[in-house]
């Protein structure tokens, strides 16, 4: 049985060590704020699956889901004045 090793098709393929660049880290942290608050509305989302929602239940609930709908605004305005446009 004969093994087939492959190349990389340029030396630039050769460069990449599996880390991200800066440019992925700005981005994974310009995005971490709607991250963390679609992870807070899934705890909350996770707590309430097999219980009755009281009304402090249901505050909390809505409480996350504007926290997320704020952090998606932001994020989507940053976004928008960094390239120039309007949003």
């Amino acid at each position: 049985m004969q093994s087939i090793i492959t190349l990389p098709a340029s030396s630039q393929a050769l460069a990449f060590d599996g880390e991200p660049s800066d440019a992925e880290l700005d981005a994974i942290e310009r995005e971490m704020p709607l991250v963390l608050a679609e992870r807070d509305l899934l705890d909350v989302e996770i707590a309430l699956l097999d219980k009755p929602v009281t009304e402090l239940d249901a505050q909390r609930l809505r409480r996350r889901r504007r926290r997320v709908l704020a952090a998606c605004r932001d994020l989507t305005n940053r976004t928008a004045a960094r390239s120039g446009g309007a949003a």
